[in-house]
């Protein structure tokens, strides 16, 4: 994906063609990426290519108007992704709430009940610790978590892996959840609602008492509401 904006714009003409898709079709664009080059290349897509947008492309930052407000000690090093789900998932509950988005990183983002941004953690990936798995041991395969159950305890090498995998993160999930809304009760007597998204959100969810509600389009949501309250829609 580290392409130029030229590069893209031969990329995406393709996929428009195959959809019946205009250029000229695409009225508005905005972007949250947490790779400043790759930005870059998006915005000069956006701009050179996309000639039907009525506004220019944007791209959602600490310093995006977004509705809520980052109380975190730097709000810069908070990733425009964990913004843009704290905006979509205060929208959901406009209560208190842990937003979770199983993505390279699985990400805990904390909303208090006025809407503010608190902070969270960030933790390893489930791919990318099946990555480390491969690639850092002599023995041990690439697999892929495609099966609905899978026992605690594994009697082959595959069997094994995915209990680690599934269940050791499921477990992960609820003991960080237990932390993180016990620390947020210490200012909040309200109950904290919790949602998750990502690819694996559907696959770990079994594995979890935790979560109980899933938006697979959570961050694509909290676009088009940042977009809507910067431009008046």
């Amino acid at each position: 994906w580290d392409k130029t904006a030229d590069e893209l714009a031969i990329r995406y003409h393709s996929l428009f063609q195959m959809d019946g898709i205009q250029k000229e079709d695409v009225t508005a664009f905005i972007l949250c990426s947490v790779v400043p080059t790759l930005e870059t290349s998006w915005l000069d897509f956006a701009e050179k290519y996309l000639t039907g947008c009525t506004t220019p492309p944007m791209a959602v930052s600490h310093k995006t108007e977004t509705g809520i407000i980052i109380r975190t000690e730097s709000p810069a090093e908070v990733g425009a992704d964990r913004i843009v789900n704290a905006v979509a998932a205060w929208d959901y509950f406009k209560t208190a709430l842990l937003a979770i988005d199983f993505g390279t990183a699985i990400t805990f983002d904390c909303v208090s009940k006025k809407g503010e941004y608190l902070g969270g953690t960030i933790h390893p990936g489930i791919g990318i610790s099946l990555d480390a798995l491969a690639g850092k041991t002599a023995k041990l395969p690439r697999i892929d978590l495609d099966r609905k159950t899978v026992p605690v305890i594994g009697t082959n090498t595959v069997d094994a892996i995915s209990s680690g995998m599934l269940h050791g993160f499921g477990g992960m999930i609820d003991r960080m959840t237990s932390l993180l809304h016990k620390e947020m009760q210490q200012d909040n007597d309200d109950e904290i609602n919790i949602i998750a998204t990502g690819g694996m959100a559907e696959l770990i969810a079994p594995y979890c008492s935790s979560i109980k509600t899933i938006d697979p389009i959570l961050t694509l949501t909290g676009l088009r509401l940042i977009y809507e309250l910067n431009h008046d829609c």
